[in-house]
């Protein structure tokens, strides 16, 4: 009951974290914004977001289960009841900071509450679970709000997901454990004064980056996010000999952890990649509107969530590899036919199916990633690996967004520089860009190929790698 609750919160904050893509051309028209301006209700939502889940790790020891779901759900709650009355763009923005705030700590609160209550050999069914969320709740999202932007009103975004966030947190506290929280060290405030900057700014800039290209203040902002989040990474390690860290990283000395987050790291690059780039080219090269474009890429959303549970099966029986190859070189083919074949010309009905043999690979990758990052944990590492791992999620989609959108950026004005007409520039602009994707399964596949099989008892695998 615990795990389906959070679940299903968990649901409904990671639908209304896509909610809002398709909505910002409406939305800037109604509010007399700049495209720039009006790209600040995602960027801050992203911004947010790369703030909070660092401190989190901290949070789930302080907390109780239902202390840290109400803070949760709470905040989102609140968020998007404002965002449902806003009356103008700054309201709206306030609204998705709450709402941001809300979202950060239900993924490591789902993720860490796993760990502590299922054991090792039948984590990967409730992986793939939590899989459904992640994949099916960003495809449904865009799908949702083209549909309501049809017919009526923006804050209907809001206003049908309000009763979900209430009914959850109205069903959902009195059945969550209230032990307090084991940890009893204090909040270390320099090291929350080098996060702020340190995983803000990295988002910031490279937000920035795939809007503008490097500049002065993109560059600036990135050079102080580096230097920030270094002295992060020193005091977090002087501090966790004591167990006062912010964001423990100890769990970087488990070798599975090390290596499934860079594989994640790879997979959200590229996931993160065709969704920006599969929209745009729909948009800019085939003419297709918002709400057809979210039609398109439904089904593969539906069917990474409905295999989730199959693929979690099969991780607790083979393990990893098996499934994480396969998973890599679908995606790998994939991304190829995307570069290759992708066109002014190219069918609706080849694009739906070259999205659904992605989405397949995309599910092999997601859930045994997981999996296999977090099962090594002990138990005081659960939270602090659950952030870690949900912060580079946040890193690696940011980092996707601005490699692509640069790329694609560069390699259009290249080709139209050396007389290529708009058109046929723009399709090998894009071709570029799934290179990228292209990369990232490449590196995906290798990685599978380190990571081992089977491993069927916490007792197995909670000995970092550097101790054995």
């Amino acid at each position: 009951m615990t795990i389906a609750v959070l679940i299903v919160s968990a649901f409904v904050v990671i639908l209304n974290e896509t909610i809002m893509n398709v909505a910002l051309p409406v939305l800037m028209e109604q509010f007399q914004v700049t495209q720039d301006t009006i790209q600040w209700l995602t960027t801050i939502f992203m911004l947010t977001m790369a703030v909070v889940i660092p401190t989190t790790g901290f949070l789930l020891q302080k907390l109780s289960t239902r202390q840290a779901f109400v803070l949760a759900m709470g905040l989102f709650t609140i968020g998007t009841a404002l965002a449902a009355v806003s009356p103008g763009f700054t309201v709206l923005l306030i609204a998705r900071v709450i709402q941001a705030s809300g979202t950060a700590i239900m993924m490591p609160l789902l993720m860490t509450t796993i760990l502590d209550l299922v054991p090792a050999e039948r984590r990967g069914v409730l992986m793939g679970n939590v899989s459904i969320v992640i994949s099916v709740a960003p495809a449904v999202g865009p799908t949702l709000s083209g549909v309501i932007l049809q017919y009526l009103s923006w804050h209907f975004m809001f206003i049908a997901v309000l009763p979900v966030a209430i009914l959850a947190l109205v069903i959902g506290t009195p059945r969550l454990d209230n032990s307090p929280g084991a940890s009893k060290a204090p909040l270390s405030v320099p090291s929350l004064m080098l996060a702020l900057p340190g995983f803000g700014g990295l988002v910031f800039g490279l937000s920035r980056l795939s809007a503008a290209g490097l500049d002065l203040v993109s560059g600036v902002v990135l050079g102080i996010a580096l230097i920030c989040l270094v002295s992060f990474t020193l005091l977090q390690a002087r501090l966790q000999r004591e167990d006062r860290a912010l964001l423990d990283l100890r769990p970087f000395t488990y070798r599975p952890f090390t290596l499934a987050l860079l594989l994640m790291v790879l997979a959200m690059v590229s996931l993160f990649g065709v969704i920006i780039l599969l929209p745009m080219f729909f948009s800019m090269v085939l003419g297709i509107d918002t709400l057809a474009t979210g039609l398109i890429m439904l089904p593969g959303g539906l069917l990474m969530g409905l295999l989730a549970p199959f693929v979690g099966r099969l991780y607790d029986k083979v393990g990893a590899r098996p499934l994480l190859v396969p998973g890599g070189l679908i995606l790998t083919v994939v991304l190829v036919g995307y570069a290759l074949v992708l066109d002014a010309t190219t069918p609706i009905w080849l694009l739906v199916v070259m999205h659904l043999v992605m989405s397949v690979g995309m599910s092999l990758i997601f859930t045994p990633a997981f999996t296999t990052a977090l099962n090594p944990l002990p138990h005081h590492l659960h939270s602090h690996g659950s952030a870690v791992l949900s912060t580079l999620q946040q890193l690696g989609g940011a980092m996707g967004t601005a490699t692509v959108v640069g790329v694609v950026a560069a390699s259009t004005a290249a080709k139209m520089a050396a007389g290529t007409d708009a058109l046929n520039a723009t399709v090998q602009g894009f071709s570029a860009g799934f290179i990228v994707g292209v990369v990232c399964g490449i590196g995906v596949t290798v990685i599978g190929f380190l990571l081992g099989g089977k491993q069927t008892a916490d007792s197995e695998v909670e000995q970092p790698a550097n101790s054995r």
